[in-house]
């Protein structure tokens, strides 16, 4: 689903943010992202999205070789991409469920299709009872969980998601990583950038580490993969 062949990656001024990345993830797992601040966690997220490009190297997502891709095609690649941040970036003036739809609304899909999408979406992560009110009026794990919803509305196949659980108590991260455990047991691949190792250790997941842009570890997951 994901694959990095010797990927580096230079800004102007000759600051290397990635050297030399190797690795694969299978479509359907569930994979964290850690290292230090500056890194390269988010750098390598943003070559996923087709925000950057290698300055080295190849970059594959679902077959497709981003090096090769035009820019014209890069908002098809991201289509197929669910994108979550720390900070949710919710339109307040915009209701729970129009903020969910926007992804859908973007693709012009049927306003049937759209409201029944939405509704699933915020079922499956807790929040329809939600889907009239404001962002405003909800708490800061309940707008990361709407953040979570319009990533999955238009049930891509990939899911990124950097540091969701920064602004949240342990509790709450617990619970947001449980539901994308979930979302990657119905054949979504699932990345996620986080410095929070107790809760990643507890997940058992697959953990790649870096280190001052390179690769420093490649953890297996301790449980079994669905």
């Amino acid at each position: 689903m994901i694959q990095f062949e010797r990927v580096s990656k230079l800004y102007p001024g000759g600051s290397r943010a990635l050297s030399d990345v190797s690795f694969a993830i299978e479509r359907g797992s569930m994979v964290f992202l850690t290292g230090h601040s500056g890194a390269g966690k988010s750098t390598l997220l943003r070559l996923v999205m087709m925000l950057e490009r290698a300055t080295r190297g190849q970059v594959f997502v679902n077959g497709r070789d981003l090096g090769k891709t035009p820019d014209r095609h890069a908002p098809q690649v991201r289509q197929g991409t669910g994108m979550i941040f720390q900070d949710h970036k919710l339109l307040n003036d915009k209701t729970v469920a129009d903020n969910v739809a926007l992804p859908l609304m973007i693709t012009g899909h049927r306003y049937s299709d759209i409201r029944k999408r939405v509704r699933a979406a915020l079922d499956k992560v807790g929040l329809l009872e939600k889907e009239k009110s404001w962002p405003l009026t909800l708490s800061g794990g309940e707008q990361q969980r709407v953040g979570i919803a319009r990533a999955i509305v238009s049930m891509p196949p990939l899911l990124l998601a950097d540091e969701p659980t920064g602004n949240l108590d342990p509790k709450l991260s617990w619970e947001l990583f449980d539901l994308f455990r979930e979302v990657s047991e119905q054949g979504v691949t699932v990345l996620i950038a986080s410095h929070d190792l107790d809760l990643i250790r507890r997940m058992g997941r697959r953990v790649l580490v870096l280190s001052n842009g390179r690769l420093a570890d490649d953890i297996p997951a301790s449980i079994h993969e669905h």
